[in-house]
């Protein structure tokens, strides 16, 4: 069945509607392309047809292009995958430029037909890209849609005319925030920042009024009239030259010159605003060619798009009956508590939120009235949605209020003591199908289980902190944990709209594994005489969100100083971080535990804001002579956490590398632009990454040295997603 199909009335108008069967939102593919283009050219060549109509058989419009079509048009070109895309890329041009001019007449620009977008709810992508090539865009008044163009979030940028249309329609700078950032807005934002023209009760009946009265001049896109200037000015125009000369600063700024598509996006941009129209359209399909045919676009798409959408709908799920969560009990109230509380009432769940004195129950439940104020303010909430949420959660000490839970989060202090009591106190009340989940960044789940009578119902649930921010949730199998208990814990983290891997028990789960390494590297530098200022620049520069020393502030030193004891009290003589640790507990020792303290590796102001490295780390730890090479400390950074992942892989901590890619990104901020550690594995090569590994083992240590796995793809030249990936079509 075609995605696409045509109705012609007796006013002459062809209703062509989007409606891709098998899937809950559109998506475009090559065929659905080719359906279009047909559907296009026979309403064009019908005189009957006075005007066409595009929109959807679904209460959304579109969520964007099937990004496997990539991998297509560069496997039909053979040899030539950048020609393949070009190619393709022009072909979409040519089709949305064949409903802009819709049959008018090239020289007089009369003749042509009108046509209208009816956008029933959500257009993103080529979703939105298809209705800027129509002559005027008509949205339902629906507050839960969302307009925008968000393919700079995977590693690309809007390529089948988007960049080009949106920056005429709007200008440089006004488009900038919905290019540069995929900025997504409401019907009524949209249309009052110029993205689409009306939003209507009854966008059909609108847009059939105005297909049948529309003129000549009424389908002329201003670009194609006579005497065309863009809004704010070209960059030849005083105030458009300002205007470029700023979004080049703020590009470098914001992506540290690591994300390809945002210097190609305002490449394309700057370089189209200076030619005719269509000359433009062609510069922006070499600029997107170039962005697919650069790793770090595909390994973003599979990573962020790709795999992660796999993820959320289950792709490791044991297959088991639906675990749906009706009533989840929550143990502790604290930050972590109320944020698990808070992001369950939300999704709907019935929530009870205990603690060992009401007041901190109470707290707890205040902390969702907050965050629901702070979203009335914003007018992202309403006083009636905040009474909604709120009626949901139960604040309480009584642990009898937890019968009918059919899932638990503890919550509590991270003593094992404490957990087995709370542990053994819950399991008094609740029912024999109850699954009990801890949340925990580092004890171990197999023996935190061995308090619970029903170890096979016993797992881990590691959410990161701000819970409501974060969109990672880590789900940690026991040695006794069952299926269901998977099944639940995967389902939960479903309900709460975020994305969750599942790992084996090990010290440290998977992220705290690959983060600590990074923060201990950057602090061995310090010891080691490397600046400060070298090290946090490097790391911001190969793509990470913060420097190693910024990170222990905002995690606190103190808890750094806690997890090196505990590690070393376990490990023995095998622990080798003694040179970090002097530095972290000297911190500790002076007072200096962090942001929360407003004193750490920074210095802060009397508000709490970094004023910069804090002077007095020079002074213990002087600067040596001869500082190293900038690649030297980023691949220190960088290998740190890689080649956890891939022991961890190795060992069966992490059973599949897609996890191991997204919740890196996800859960850390593991350089996006790469995809994560397995794909930058495959970006730079294992025959490189293992002489970078020899080489940084020879001068800092076995830390560094290359794991088996590594080793013996290095060998075979392979990959890990050749290997690994799934038969990923975005496989290196």
């Amino acid at each position: 069945m075609t995605d696409f199909t045509m109705v012609k009335d007796a006013e002459g108008i062809a209703t062509i509607t989007w409606d891709v069967k098998e899937k809950s939102m559109n998506v475009l593919s090559l065929e659905g392309l080719a359906a279009l283009n047909d559907l296009v050219d026979d309403a064009l060549a019908d005189e009957a047809v006075k005007g066409i109509i595009i929109t959807s058989g679904k209460d959304t419009f579109a969520g964007g292009m099937d990004l496997n079509i990539i991998a297509k048009m560069k496997d039909s070109a053979g040899d030539n995958p950048a020609q393949g895309l070009f190619d393709g890329i022009m072909n979409m041009h040519g089709l949305l430029r064949k409903i802009e001019r819709a049959g008018m007449d090239p020289k007089t620009n009369k003749g042509g037909k009108p046509v209208a977008a009816v956008l029933p709810g959500t257009a993103l992508g080529i979703g939105l890209e298809l209705p800027l090539s129509c002559h005027r865009i008509f949205a339902a008044d629906n507050d839960k849609a969302k307009i925008g163009l968000p393919e700079i979030m995977v590693g690309i940028f809007p390529g089948a005319g988007g960049t080009t249309r949106l920056v005429r329609k709007m200008g440089a700078m006004a488009a900038a925030p919905l290019l540069l950032e995929g900025k997504l807005n409401a019907p009524k934002k949209a249309k009052m920042l110029g993205v689409i023209d009306e939003v209507s009760a009854d966008p059909m009946a609108d847009a059939r009024a105005w297909v049948l009265s529309a003129t000549d001049k009424d389908i002329v896109k201003p670009w194609d009239d006579k005497g065309y200037k863009m809004p704010g000015g070209a960059p030849y125009h005083p105030a458009g030259f300002m205007t470029f000369v700023g979004a080049s600063a703020m590009v470098n700024g914001n992506t540290k010159g690591v994300y390809p598509a945002a210097k190609a996006l305002l490449s394309a941009v700057y370089e189209g605003a200076m030619v005719p129209f269509d000359t433009a359209l062609k510069i922006e399909a070499r600029w997107f060619t170039h962005v697919l045919m650069n790793p770090s676009s595909g390994a973003m798409i599979r990573s962020l798009f790709i795999n992660k959408e796999k993820l959320e709908k289950g792709a490791n799920r044991p297959e088991v009956a639906d675990q749906t969560v009706k009533k989840v009990g929550v143990l502790g109230a604290g930050m972590m508590g109320a944020g698990i509380a808070l992001v369950s009432a939300q999704a709907g769940i019935e929530v009870v939120l205990l603690d060992r004195d009401q007041a901190a129950a109470d707290k707890g439940r205040d902390y969702t009235a907050s965050y629901m104020d702070k979203g009335i303010a914003k007018r992202k909430a309403t006083p009636e949605k905040k009474e909604q949420v709120l009626s949901r959660i139960t604040a309480t000490t009584d642990y009898q209020a937890l019968a009918g839970c059919d899932l638990i989060i503890e919550a509590v202090f991270e003593d094992p003591a404490i957990k087995a009591e709370v542990t053994a106190q819950v399991e008094a009340v609740i029912g024999e199908d109850c699954i009990f989940a801890t949340n925990t960044s580092t004890l171990p789940i197999s023996e935190l289980a061995k308090a619970s009578k029903r170890p096979e119902k016993y797992i881990g649930i590691h959410f990161f902190s701000p819970v409501e921010k974060m969109m990672l949730v880590e789900i940690i199998k026991g040695q006794k944990t069952g299926d269901v208990a998977v099944a639940k814990a995967l389902d939960y983290v479903r309900q709460i709209r975020k994305t969750p891997i599942v790992v084996n028990d090990a010290r440290f789960f998977y992220a705290n594994r690959c983060i600590i390494p990074y923060i201990n590297e950057g602090i061995r530098m310090v010891h080691e005489g490397v600046s400060p200022a070298l090290i946090e620049n490097a790391a911001k520069l190969v793509g990470m969100p913060l420097g190693p020393l910024q990170l222990t502030d905002e995690t606190s030193i103190d808890l750094g100083v806690k997890i090196a004891k505990a590690t070393k009290a376990a490990m023995g003589a095998d622990y080798t971080n003694d040179d970090v640790d002097e530095v972290l507990f000297w911190l500790a020792d002076e007072g200096r535990l962090g942001r929360k303290a407003a004193a750490g590796f920074y210095a802060y102001d009397e508000k709490g804001k970094r004023t910069g490295l804090w002077e007095g780390l020079a002074a213990k730890y002087p600067l040596a002579d001869e500082q190293p090479d900038l690649h030297e400390v980023q691949h220190r950074l960088l290998m740190a956490q890689v080649l956890e992942a891939v022991r961890a892989f190795e060992e069966g901590v992490l059973e599949d590398i897609r996890e191991g890619d997204v919740g890196a990104i996800l859960g850390w901020g593991f350089a996006p632009w790469s995809g994560g550690p397995f794909s930058w594995l495959d970006i730079i090569g294992a025959p490189f990454a293992a002489e970078v590994c020899d080489q940084l083992t020879e001068k800092f240590g076995e830390r560094f040295s290359c794991p088996a796995l590594l080793r013996q793809m290095a060998d075979k030249n392979s990959s890990f997603y050749k290997k690994y990936g799934e038969g990923d079509a975005y496989a290196a």
